[in-house]
């Protein structure tokens, strides 16, 4: 992380001095942060998470810090505060099943890595904040979509095998004749 994402993420607590302070001290150190003033996020399961993450970062489509706790299972996605109403708004769209996720905003905290976790550590930083993230309505948005992307990939993932348990049941359910324009 750097010393302006220390300092965007530290503007976020009570005393932003003392956070500094305590990461100067031990920059592996967790802190307890509020959300909602600058930034809130969207916190799922790990597996969802990861998948996710892995397809923000493979289609290079905008996001900001992410991070993960490995005892509570959990990936958090950092966006602007006040990104609520667009998120629901396109995971509801977007998603064919329900998925499973809470938003942190306002009345809300959430346990941040510091600067500079080892590998192994409870809370470590997908990707850390390097400045103060720009606002940009399309981080929301592409969340959305790729949560409800990978959460339906997942489910297949889940289900594979049930229509076809032997290799056998599979290849008898192949057209005799190619599929014209496949």
């Amino acid at each position: 992380m750097t010393r302006r994402g220390i300092e965007w993420l530290s503007a976020a607590a009570s005393d932003p001095v003392t956070c500094r302070m305590r990461w100067e001290d031990d920059p592996r150190r967790p802190l307890m942060l509020p959300a909602g003033q600058l930034f809130d996020v969207v916190s799922v399961e790990q597996r969802l998470g990861l998948e996710a993450f892995d397809q923000l970062n493979r289609h290079d489509l905008p996001s900001g810090p992410v991070m993960i706790d490995h005892k509570a299972r959990r990936v958090g996605f950092f966006l602007s505060a006040n990104s609520r109403y667009w998120f629901a708004y396109f995971i509801k769209r977007e998603a064919k099943r329900p998925v499973d996720y809470r938003y942190l905003s306002s009345d809300s905290v959430v346990v941040v890595p510091g600067p500079m976790p080892l590998s192994g550590d409870r809370y470590e930083w997908l990707r850390a904040p390097i400045r103060r993230p720009e606002a940009n309505p399309c981080r929301p948005i592409a969340l959305a979509t790729v949560l409800g992307a990978s959460a339906e990939l997942l489910a297949r993932v889940d289900h594979y095998g049930e229509k076809f348990g032997l290799p056998a049941d599979a290849v008898a359910a192949y057209p005799e004749e190619p599929v014209s324009g496949a």
